[in-house]
């Protein structure tokens, strides 16, 4: 009789205990491998990339990049990369976002064992998995509001993915010196950037940046921030 290979995961999570709760749970299933834990998005595309594991539960809500962008970087590198997003958040916005940067699923923190158990062997198999509550509610017809084009509309501003992790930090109340050290590039660059999503968003002061990241759920409204 042949034996079934295990499921490799990927935890992304920034709250160890969260970590913990969740490798128990995974592999007291008997199916699933934990191979590796990260508490930041930067760690996850480390991990990803080093492990490939089979599939990334991935957390929306994580220090120094958020759980969208490092779906969005892991998957521009690693195109067959499977990130199943696991939130606090379910609101339409939040699915909406991460159906755009890749992710192939979404499931609410409160979930039961059963359905993230059949979610990750869903997604291993290249399927995609929306928890059965926001399904339901998608399909109930929930009115969206659409753009002369046709498509859904955003309140979020078109920014880069280095714009991104920029705002992220900064609303995190990183330094420009910080920011440069955490990206591995120049102050100057840092100021170009910072210059630049300051004109696209039309906020010029470092709490309104804050005050955005967390309205669009880049930062959570938990986290301590030194307003610089």
């Amino acid at each position: 009789m042949s034996i079934l290979k295990k499921i490799t995961i990927l935890l992304a999570e920034d709250h160890a205990i969260v970590r913990q709760g969740l490798r128990t749970l995974l592999e007291s299933e008997g199916h699933f491998e934990v191979v590796g834990q990260a508490q930041t998005g930067r760690e996850a595309i480390v991990l990803a990339a080093k492990l490939r594991p089979d599939v990334i539960l991935m957390d929306i809500a994580m220090p120094e990049l958020n759980g969208l962008e490092a779906t969005r970087q892991i998957l521009a590198a690693h195109p067959a990369a499977k990130v199943l997003m696991l939130s606090a958040h379910s609101d339409d916005e939040y699915v909406e976002r991460a159906t755009a940067v890749g992710a192939v699923g979404f499931l609410e923190k409160q979930t039961s064992a059963e359905i993230l158990a059949q979610a990750i062997q869903e997604v291993a198999k290249g399927k995609t998995f929306i928890s059965p509550i926001i399904a339901k509610r998608i399909a109930d017809g929930k009115k969206r509001a659409f753009d002369r084009d046709g498509l859904v509309k955003s309140n979020a501003a078109r920014l880069t993915s280095r714009e991104t992790e920029v705002l992220q930090l900064v609303a995190e109340g990183r330094a420009n010196k910080q920011v440069a050290d955490t990206l591995g590039i120049s102050i100057k660059t840092v100021e170009k950037h910072r210059q630049h999503l300051m004109d696209k968003l039309n906020i010029h002061e470092t709490a309104g940046l804050t005050r955005y990241a967390i309205a669009q759920g880049i930062i959570e409204s938990s986290v301590k921030v030194t307003i610089i």
